[in-house]
């Protein structure tokens, strides 16, 4: 249950600093991760990035200061982060629907974003086929890309990077170098927040044991201990609810922690849009 308290802890950090410029690295910090899987395992949890959580979270309480309280709204919308009351009108109707004068006046309905509780669900009617491995260091060939977190562009450009590869037929250059222990296509996730805040490197490449061919870059994953859990279905669908299902359902009962090393996403020379696809998720584990 550590990583349930550990990423409440870091909500509730966010929660009490609301008017204030938040640090993702205090908030990563509270949470016991690194900034990117943070920001991963919220998107994930909550379908929304931290950025859009806090912006939600500041507009539900600024209509609720607006409703109840005889503040200029000016002085409201500087509260809340916005330098102007234009973009603060802006941004209040594209949450709420109505402006702040309406809200004043009640002549429409709010809507309010709560603040999150993280919570363990108890389900029974879906099992999660994984296992235990352990491998040494190994060599992945590919091409790699820096992304941004920020505003969700990484959930942009990973897809845009897949067209970019399958359309060049780099998938295909790339199923007959694979000779390593790891079968299939790989997108691999290496956080580089370290080097550049907020910026990962996307790879899609495959285990290759021999020399790096040219037109491709090389990297070595490193010794661990994986949880490998399978994937059933058309993707991006079914890679999503593992996702979910790892990170809302498996970590918190499991007693492990991720180690910090890049993850997997692990796929076969088949029809993405299979009912019977079969792919896999491997997370490094502690």
């Amino acid at each position: 249950m550590a990583w349930v308290e550990s990423m409440q802890k870091a909500i509730d950090y966010m929660e009490e600093n609301l008017l204030d410029d938040i640090s993702m690295e205090r908030v990563a910090k509270e949470a016991c991760t690194s900034v990117f899987h943070f920001q991963r395992m919220f998107t994930i949890l909550t379908d929304m990035s931290v950025g859009e959580y806090v912006r939600r979270r500041r507009l539900t309480l600024a209509a609720h200061e607006i409703s109840r309280a005889d503040s200029k709204i000016i002085d409201i919308a500087y509260k809340y982060g916005y330098d102007t009351p234009e973009s603060f009108s802006k941004a209040f109707r594209k949450q709420h629907g109505i402006t702040p004068r309406e809200t004043r006046t009640f002549t429409g309905k709010m809507q309010s974003y709560n603040r999150l509780i993280i919570q363990v669900n108890v389900k029974g009617a879906e099992p999660m086929q994984y296992e235990m491995v352990e491998k040494d260091a190994f060599q992945i060939v590919g091409t790699k890309r820096a992304v941004s977190c920020v505003g969700g562009q990484n959930h942009m450009e990973i897809p845009k990077m897949w067209d970019e590869v399958n359309a060049e037929g780099t998938d295909n250059e790339l199923f007959q170098l694979n000779d390593g222990e790891v079968k299939g296509v790989l997108g691999v996730c290496i956080d580089k927040s370290y080097e550049k805040p907020n910026y990962i490197d996307y790879w899609i490449a495959t285990a290759h044991e021999g020399d790096v061919p040219e037109g491709f870059v090389a990297r070595e994953i490193p010794a661990s201990k994986w949880a490998v859990f399978e994937v059933h279905g058309p993707m991006p669908d079914a890679m999503q609810k593992v996702w979910k299902q790892i990170i809302s359902e498996w970590f918190p009962s499991s007693g492990y922690q991720y180690a910090g090393t890049p993850d997997l996403e692990v796929y076969l020379d088949e029809d993405p849009g299979s009912l019977d696809l079969y792919s896999e998720i491997w997370i490094p584990v502690k």
